[in-house]
């Protein structure tokens, strides 16, 4: 479980006595309270600079909050950041921001290593990472032959072997040709129907609105809408985002 509570986030600000935010800057998220149960499927919707990227990178403490409080799985995120990075696994918008190494097997091992696993844990979370993803028995595949599908592929891995109770996707379908975006949204059903909580972070619904159990809506750093996508449709037009054909309110 992800719980928000008053979640503030600034660019631009600075720090003043005692080292306290003057609340200058630019408010990216703007007090939001959220929760994530496990096993949902959220979507994360709004226009280029509503907020969605900072809000999410707060849920694992990749972002710390200027206000506000994030907790993961009950314990404060900023309190221990492994098991909050354990728990929260994060596919950036560009999977070249996070592949790390030469080949698919060792970037998809860099994290467990990283967690102390031991050899035949390591093996065992690549394998069963790459199995999700489609991409059995291309560990020794070079990343930088990789198409764009297969390198979104290869960061999802990435993800997965940190075994997480939350899977966040940042424009996850964002340059994909047709196979390569059907083949993940096949791997996101997937993961999702295994118990795998699932946060999409987009501005275009039509590929994810009919999987989500719940839509989140931002504008200006703020919640604008929440609830089931049925209940959520018409506010949603209203945010500059896309909608799926024949789903306009």
């Amino acid at each position: 479980m992800i719980d928000l509570d008053g979640v503030t986030c600034r660019y631009g600000g600075s720090r003043g006595k005692d080292d306290v935010d003057d609340a200058s800057g630019v408010v990216a998220v703007d007090d939001v309270s959220l929760r994530i149960d496990h096993g949902e499927f959220l979507v994360v919707a709004g226009p280029n600079g509503s907020g969605k990227t900072t809000l999410v990178r707060t849920f694992n403490g990749l972002v710390e909050p200027d206000a506000g409080t994030v907790s993961v799985n009950g314990t404060p995120a900023d309190a221990d950041l492994v098991a909050a990075r354990s728990a929260v696994g994060m596919v950036f918008q560009e999977p070249r921001d996070q592949l790390v190494a030469s080949t698919v097997g060792a970037d998809v091992a860099f994290g467990p290593e990283n967690l102390g696993c031991t050899h035949e844990e390591i093996d065992r979370r690549v394998a069963d990472a790459l199995a999700a993803v489609n991409m059995t028995r291309r560990e020794d595949a070079r990343i930088g032959t990789l198409s764009g599908g297969e390198r979104e592929r290869v960061a999802i891995a990435g993800a997965l072997a940190m075994e997480p109770d939350h899977l966040v996707l940042d424009e996850p379908f964002t340059g994909l040709d047709e196979p390569a975006r059907l083949s993940v949204l096949d791997r996101l059903r997937a993961l999702h129907a295994a118990g795998t909580s699932v946060i999409v972070v987009t501005h275009d619904l039509r590929d994810v609105l009919d999987l989500a159990d719940r839509v989140i809506g931002l504008a200006d750093g703020r919640v604008a809408v929440v609830g089931p996508p049925s209940e959520a449709l018409a506010e949603l037009s209203n945010l500059g985002v896309r909608l799926p054909a024949g789903h306009d309110p």
